[in-house]
């Protein structure tokens, strides 16, 4: 018999209203617009709201003139409750995928250097022996993916842990570090340079990542740390087809690993400068919540990803780096 965790009791007592309201009341900081927006009355809405309170034995919402505000036992709430009806949609989709055939999904983050070769040869690795498992692929920056990926929203990321809200519920298993060089096109008037140094990197635009990302404050470091200016002339994008049009069609410098341009690198549409830029990152690894059962599918994608990151990163063939944390 599955007993709960701690002595609140009350919390199974929960139900998908409840927490469907509080996900509102967090949103509209609001009983009546949270009252609107879930369909139903405000005195209904205050009534769910007194129950959670009641069966946790905590308040949940300080009520002030201008509305709602949730407390520290609120946000601890909100964000269980975000991860359970978000697991309870993913349940729904694998339950209609099996029911027409298909053997379940999978839904993968990955940041931009494995999503183009590790992420992508697994997939097809995946779909060569299951081609009925669906698939799904989000690229992006690695703290909104760790944060979907703690939603619930996300089975597996392929990113870096960069801050130590949550880290606790996650596994890590560590693949290969990911150093950045500047990227231009064939022809850039630096590319036929032998020797390129920072000062030069200044006097060309750039393509930058947002400035909330961890490349970009490293990147902004290390012009301030070589005494020059941070570029005025930008383009703020986070999207690699962008990033790679830009560059073949203009004079803009970029920072990328190699990797993630090989193909065009390898024809000679684009070049690395001839210098050590001095930004690296954290190790990417796996990341998997610590207490989440994979599906049959997202399991299916994990051990891809692993076989695959055994033929790319050498580290990792004789398990190596294969840690939790």
């Amino acid at each position: 018999m599955i007993q709960p965790t701690t002595g609140w009791f009350g919390a199974a007592r929960l139900k998908t209203r409840h927490l469907l309201l509080l996900l509102h009341l967090y949103e509209q900081r609001s009983v009546l617009r949270a009252a609107e927006a879930a369909n139903m009355s405000q005195p209904a809405a205050s009534k769910l709201l007194a129950e959670m309170e009641g069966l946790l034995g905590v308040p949940l919402f300080e009520r002030h003139a201008r509305g709602v505000e949730p407390t520290w036992y609120g946000q601890v709430l909100i964000r269980r409750a975000r991860s359970a009806l978000s697991e309870l949609g993913r349940a729904h989709d694998e339950i209609a995928a099996l029911r027409s055939g298909r053997m379940g999904q999978a839904t993968i983050g990955t940041v931009v250097n494995p999503g183009t070769n590790l992420v992508p040869q697994a997939i097809a690795a995946v779909k060569s022996d299951f081609p009925d498992i669906l698939i799904k692929v989000e690229m992006d920056y690695s703290r909104p993916l760790v944060a979907k990926l703690l939603d619930g929203q996300l089975d597996i990321v392929v990113g870096r842990i960069m801050e130590s809200e949550g880290a606790a519920e996650l596994v890590f298993e560590p693949l290969a570090d990911e150093p950045h060089s500047v990227i231009v096109r064939g022809g850039h008037p630096l590319a036929c340079r032998d020797r390129v140094d920072h000062a030069d990197l200044a006097e060309y635009g750039w393509i930058l990542p947002p400035t909330a990302s961890v490349l970009r404050s490293r990147l902004d470091a290390m012009f301030l740390e070589h005494g020059l200016p941070l570029p005025q002339n930008i383009v703020e994008t986070s999207s690699l087809p962008i990033i790679i049009h830009l560059l073949r069609h203009s004079d803009l410098l970029t920072a990328l690993p190699s990797e993630s341009v090989a193909p065009y690198l390898q024809t000679g549409q684009m070049c690395a400068l001839p210098i050590e830029l001095g930004v690296r990152m954290e190790f990417f690894g796996i990341i998997r919540r610590r207490d989440q059962l994979l599906s049959p599918g997202a399991e299916r994608v994990l051990e891809a990803l692993r076989a695959t990151a055994r033929s790319l990163y050498p580290s990792v063939g004789d398990g190596a780096g294969m840690g939790q944390g």
